[in-house]
């Protein structure tokens, strides 16, 4: 048994209402929208969309984590799943592999496989349900959690997402995350355009990022420091400050909290189809990270995490 006793927020829902949930994501599966591609196909019956994914979850591996941020990953780690497949598809992805060839990398699961798998985890010793990518298999995760619940599954579900996440699913999604875990990307809407032709990405952040606040808050810690429940946020700092630095942490501080929690990341390697796409072509700077933590306190963030200090 985990380590963390604090009650998820999914235990607080019926079976019913966490069923409900998923039957209604499914119904939309059919012309699909659950994210803000709204591709429209109908994933049910094996039509692919931007995340190529059909009806059932991929996912790639699972296992504890001990590279996740140290709220996450406590002394017995984070019980990580990486769903293959994704709806943003970033030139500079360092897994594409996962993303990009969800077919070959993943494998489907039935629900019941799914909350299985999430069981074991908890058998390990990890402190949260991490689950990656996780925007495009909503009614899967809701399926798992229904079928694993019952089955005496007990730790708190860490969204972590891209950023790119649809408000109506999010909505779905109340009082069952306890741990709201997106990246904040890029703050230009070309920038955005142009690396992961997205360029309503900053809008849609966020919207997300201020519905996810709504309702879980402020990071919050237990005693010996792991989360319980709150929202975390990550921002990958980009060579030549293609991830707007400035506009995104002072959204943070004036808009969702200055006590919001910031992982200011700083592992920046070119990858996938980066290294035609200059700044994109080189590692990022220390200078620049320099740069990027003294924007977020500036900012105002009082919670600014960094991996190495």
């Amino acid at each position: 048994m985990s380590p963390t006793n604090h009650a998820p927020s999914y235990l607080r829902l019926s079976k019913e209402a966490i069923d409900t949930r998923s039957r209604r994501i499914r119904e939309r599966m059919s012309s699909c929208d659950l994210c803000p591609r709204n591709c429209g196909v109908d994933r049910l019956s094996g039509e692919l969309g931007r995340c190529a994914t059909g009806e059932r979850a991929l996912v790639a591996s699972a296992g504890p984590h001990m590279g996740e941020e140290k709220p996450l990953r406590g002394t017995h780690g984070s019980g990580t799943i990486f769903f293959a497949g994704c709806n943003l598809g970033c030139i500079f992805c360092q897994n594409w592999e996962l993303s990009a060839e969800p077919a070959r990398s993943g494998r489907p699961l039935r629900s019941e496989d799914l909350g299985a798998l999430m069981l074991r985890l908890q058998e390990l010793g990890c402190h949260n349900i991490n689950l990656v990518s996780p925007s495009h298999v909503a009614g899967s995760i809701l399926d798992a959690i229904s079928w694993a619940a019952e089955r005496g599954l007990r730790l708190p579900l860490v969204y972590n997402s891209g950023g790119y996440d649809s408000m109506d699913t999010l909505r779905y999604l109340e009082d069952v995350v306890d741990i709201y875990m997106p990246d904040f990307k890029y703050w230009d809407p070309g920038v955005a355009a142009s690396l992961s032709d997205a360029p309503d990405y900053p809008e849609i952040a966020r919207n997300a990022i201020s519905e996810m606040h709504r309702q879980v808050g402020d990071l919050t810690l237990d005693a010996a420091g792991v989360a319980t429940r709150g929202l975390l946020v990550r921002h990958l700092v980009l060579p030549g400050d293609l991830s707007g630095t400035a506009g995104v942490t002072k959204f943070l501080a004036h808009d969702i909290s200055r006590d919001t929690f910031l992982n200011i990341m700083d592992q920046y390697r070119p990858a996938h189809r980066s290294r035609t796409h200059p700044p994109l072509d080189r590692p990022v700077r220390e200078e620049e990270i320099r740069v990027a933590i003294r924007l977020a306190e500036d900012a105002g963030l009082r919670r600014i995490y960094e991996r190495h200090r």
